[in-house]
């Protein structure tokens, strides 16, 4: 359904919430500490940001100011054990949208994802249609030609990424960086298994396969006009 960064040091709690996520149909990046995800935000877009207060090498709600600052308007729900009504106003005065107290229930956590969803402006873009490819990114959900199609979480943000850049080639190494960015344990077989997956959903038998492969180049979605 979306994209999610979640900034948490506690690789407990961040695998946790990460599960949880994941098996709700949300693409899920996890960094642990405060450089690595202002990386990820200057290099990278996503839909909603779960940004723990206490890190390691910077707090949160400062990593939540800077990116106010920088023009960054992705909404923010902060995670902490501070409860006090100050550190509340602190945390939403650097311009977080939502605070939540550790510990907290998953099925909440879930709930306010769904209420700052309905304000990102990213989801907030019109479907794309190429191809005979409808993508929705707010419902996630894919048709061709008319029929539903299920992708899991990877495969629809390839999908997406292709169609959102469907001028260009890109190859293996590119596409990592890009869709599944600092996972562990990913490399070009993961791309070359996410594309075959693909085209058993969107091929149609007798004809050209919708995810084109450049050979030496890369790949891309094949405009039909």
């Amino acid at each position: 359904m979306a994209k999610i960064l979640v900034v948490e040091d506690d690789l407990e709690m961040a695998a946790l919430v990460g599960d949880w996520l994941t098996h709700e149909n949300h693409t899920i990046e996890i960094m642990h500490n405060g450089k690595d995800a202002e990386y990820f935000l200057q290099t990278y877009k996503c839909d909603v940001i779960i940004l723990d207060w206490d890190l390691p090498d910077k707090k949160g709600v400062d990593i939540c100011r800077d990116f106010r600052k920088k023009g960054g308007c992705t909404p923010i729900l902060i995670l902490t054990g501070r409860s006090h009504i100050e550190e509340k106003e602190e945390g939403l005065d650097s311009g977080a949208e939502d605070y939540l107290t550790k510990p907290f229930n998953l099925k909440e956590l879930s709930a306010r994802i769904r209420a700052l969803l309905r304000r990102s402006p990213q989801l907030s873009e019109n479907e794309l249609h190429l191809g005979g490819i409808t993508l929705n990114p707010r419902d996630h959900k894919v048709t061709h030609k008319g029929q539903e199609i299920s992708l899991f979480p990877k495969e629809f943000a390839l999908l997406e990424f292709l169609m959102r850049n469907n001028k260009e080639i890109f190859d293996s190494p590119a596409l990592l960086d890009h869709v599944w960015t600092a996972e562990a344990g990913v490399g070009p077989e993961t791309v070359r298994q996410s594309i075959h997956r693909l085209r058993q959903q969107l091929d149609t038998e007798g004809e050209p396969s919708m995810i084109e492969n450049i050979r030496g180049v890369g790949y891309r979605v094949r405009r039909v006009d």
